[in-house]
């Protein structure tokens, strides 16, 4: 845990404990980074006002040497904006203060029931286009893109499927999940957006039938 707040730490020390947790503490943003780094922490609780190097900073740091790192966002701050920015630099949480401990624990055993992915598992490489699924975003020719959720759900489906044809409708089932095809041009929009973000077309228009990624 990376906190500055004594009684934070030792409230959050000593519940975790109390559920079977190992827990070490960190009270500055570059002895946490340091830690955290060093060691194998399953999970990291990490608050974002920090003295030394606050907390976006260190989870930057931490996710670009260790991708696969698990961190739980622990914070005061509680704005949109805030819990936006670090989801999409790889938070696997975020728990405004103050909380609740059962909610606590009941986060931190939830992100730990969830397998941490394969180093090879995280990258999906389809014709020169790397997507990374753990930060949800695309690059192509040193461009990069950071997608929406249905953005990375639709170029993901496409591309495990590169070179088969996908029809409009299985589009709309499983990124969508619409049972039916409720007449809109969703996924034409989305289509528009992914080739935009990825400055070239690699997906192909099945006239009157789908979408195709290609592989070239």
């Amino acid at each position: 845990m990376i906190d500055d707040e004594p009684g934070i730490r030792r409230l959050v020390s000593r519940t975790l404990s109390s559920a079977g947790f190992e827990v070490d503490c960190a009270a500055d943003g570059r002895r946490g980074l340091d830690m955290a780094r060093e060691g194998r922490h399953e999970l990291v609780l990490l608050d974002l006002m920090l003295p030394g190097l606050d907390g976006v900073s260190v989870l930057r740091s931490l996710l670009a040497e260790r991708p696969a790192q698990r961190v739980l966002i622990l914070s005061a701050v509680g704005d949109v904006t805030s819990k936006v920015r670090c989801l999409e630099l790889g938070a696997a949480d975020y728990l405004p203060k103050p909380f609740a401990v059962a909610e606590l624990v009941a986060r931190v055993r939830a992100r730990l029931r969830q397998p941490v992915p394969e180093p090879d598992a995280r990258w999906l490489r389809v014709g020169g286009v790397t997507l990374d699924t753990t930060r949800r975003t695309a690059e192509y020719q040193g461009r990069s893109a950071v997608l929406s959720e249905r953005e990375f759900l639709l170029l993901e489906h496409l591309m495990r499927r590169a070179g088969d044809v996908c029809r409009r409708e299985k589009l709309l089932a499983d990124v969508w999940g619409y049972e039916f095809d409720p007449g809109t041009n969703v996924v034409d929009v989305y289509v528009g957006r992914l080739r935009a973000k990825l400055g070239v077309n690699l997906i192909e228009t099945i006239r009157n039938v789908g979408y195709c990624f290609t592989a070239a």
